[in-house]
């Protein structure tokens, strides 16, 4: 079966967690793209939506969903999103789609974050996908050094430019053992933005999509 219908499947079963009433922080992707119309076609009333991304606000208005702003409303109930990789402790690597910052704000916002992936997105260990660092543009070259004395191999994504503005460096650090490590030594560079592995406010429930079905998958608690 096809990863696009593996990636609906897990974007459908996200909407049963979706309750009336809730504010709903929607994430970026093409995996989310599934999620996006599938909230549509379900007429769920909903207090308001924040978008992490231009990209996903212009989706959600174009169904007449409550779009809202984060500073509006005093939290998220509930944040779905995609990611480029995810390992067993529900760490991840985001930020393939440029949007890794708004994307990590609406996490560290929400009460739950549901991550929905295909199958090819699981892992044992993080690193395979070069890991997005968010950069401000007069400091490019400088971060970029600093990254190489973190163990990175840092390239430009040429053309790219964030809905903050901003450049995009992708990383190659490798294997990545220490997500949370790693994730805060980038984050602390100066000309940092923001860096796309979430370790430190990881998913709390994971839903995959198969050839057989969704898989759901949460940590215990603590």
């Amino acid at each position: 079966m096809a990863n696009d219908d593996q990636k609906r499947r897990a974007a459908e079963r996200a909407l049963n967690r979706v309750r009336p009433g809730m504010v709903l922080g929607v994430g970026t992707g093409s995996t989310v793209n599934h999620f996006i119309d599938a909230l549509g076609r379900s007429g769920e009333r909903l207090e308001a939506v924040v978008a992490s991304s231009e990209a996903t606000a212009r989706r959600l208005r174009a169904l007449d969903l409550p779009l809202t702003d984060l500073n509006q409303v005093p939290g998220i109930d509930l944040y779905v999103d995609g990611a480029d990789e995810v390992n067993a402790h529900l760490q991840l690597i985001k930020g393939g789609g440029g949007a890794l910052t708004r994307e990590k704000i609406c996490a560290v916002a929400a009460r739950e974050f549901i991550c929905i992936v295909d199958a090819a997105k699981r892992v044992p260990v993080l690193g395979a996908f070069r890991v997005p660092v968010e950069v401000l543009p007069m400091a490019q070259s400088l971060t970029a050094r600093a990254l190489m004395k973190l163990g990175g191999m840092p390239e430009l994504r040429i053309g790219a430019t964030t809905d903050n503005g901003n450049v995009l460096l992708d990383v190659d650090f490798g294997h990545i053992l220490d997500p949370l490590g790693l994730e805060r030594a980038v984050k602390s560079l100066t000309g940092v933005v923001e860096v796309g592995i979430f370790a430190t406010r990881r998913a709390d429930r994971l839903l995959v999509g198969t050839a057989a079905g969704v898989e759901e998958v949460t940590l215990p608690a603590g």
